[in-house]
């Protein structure tokens, strides 16, 4: 059945699944943290040195969904994951490309994936299975460098947990401050849509929740318990790993998300904290994950610099 579920044009090259030129709507620019605007509106963007503000990175999973569908089929909304390094940022009006190495006249349980601009800049590259294969970020978590003086982390550590929240999404549901729209408005300008959301009309008898609205979910009521992290600050997703493990998740259904540290790592530029979400249904079994680096821009902490050379006495 999940030949119904994209009429979206998908182009068979020798070892490739590529999807068509799409142009991302940005839905962000009333987001808030802590009270400030966050990378996705323009002035603070344009601030952090960003042309403007940037679409959010899950909003490019869409376009690779067509493709697990042709792909694998039912299983892919069951069992599907992406795993993806975002590696440049895409601004609204910005066209594209959505590419999947792989032959769907091949039996190939994982494969690698690309996204790329017009002008062939990266905009991210990763991997999508549907076996629990090791992913692109299985990878990078082994090869990351650790987070050495933390500043803005500085409270943070590994295994942190944080208590079991309840989330839903309903169609008309506004998603809050962080998330300033609901799935019906997402639905109106989403780059792939298919009527596996809006209805019965699907293996599963109801509605189900697109994999980008599935960051939505799990970022939720992440505002309500949030981490101890100082602020105020600018965010931005670096890397990020979607994985369904029972699905697929349905529209208006209760489920409980419970948050982890994972691993914290640094750059030049950032402090990341890697949060892994798990989101068990009423029968408390895990049916989906989420794996976050959530990478702080050093820059955007105005007390940074002070506050480094109190806390290890030199200039970094």
């Amino acid at each position: 059945m999940a030949a119904n579920a994209f009429d979206t044009e998908i182009a068979e090259t020798a070892g490739a699944l590529v999807g068509p030129w799409r142009q991302p709507r940005q839905m962000l620019h009333a987001q808030t943290y802590d009270a400030h605007a966050s990378i996705h509106d323009d002035a603070t963007a344009q601030k952090l040195g960003f042309k403007g503000g940037t679409i959010e990175g899950p909003t490019h999973f869409s376009q690779f969904a067509p493709l697990g569908a042709r792909l694998w089929g039912d299983a892919w909304f069951e069992s599907g994951c992406l795993s993806v390094h975002y590696r440049n940022a895409c601004f609204e009006g910005e066209e594209v490309q959505a590419i999947m190495l792989a032959s769907s006249a091949e039996q190939q349980p994982e494969c690698q994936i690309q996204m790329f601009k017009r002008d062939r800049t990266e905009v991210l590259r990763g991997t999508a299975d549907i076996v629990g294969a090791p992913t692109a970020l299985d990878v990078r978590l082994r090869e990351l460098k650790p987070l050495a003086d933390p500043v803005i982390l500085q409270d943070l550590k590994v295994g942190m947990k944080w208590k079991r929240q309840t989330v839903r999404m309903a169609f008309d549901q506004n998603m809050g401050d962080l998330y300033p729209f609901s799935l019906r408005q997402k639905l109106a300008v989403i780059t792939e849509n298919s009527p596996y959301y809006s209805g019965a009309d699907n293996p599963w008898g109801k509605a189900i929740i697109p994999m980008e609205m599935l960051s939505v979910l799990f970022q939720y009521r992440s505002k309500d318990d949030p981490l101890p992290a100082k602020g105020p600050a600018v965010g931005l997703f670096a890397d990020q790993e979607i994985r369904l493990i029972k699905g697929p998740l349905f529209v208006d259904e209760a489920y409980e998300i419970e948050r982890e540290v994972v691993a914290l790592s640094g750059s030049r530029r950032t402090e990341s904290a890697w949060v892994k979400t798990r989101l068990f249904d009423k029968a408390n079994t895990v049916v989906a994950t989420m794996l976050l680096n959530m990478a702080t821009l050093k820059d955007s902490y105005a007390p940074y610099e002070n506050e480094y050379r109190q806390l290890y006495g030199a200039g970094r």
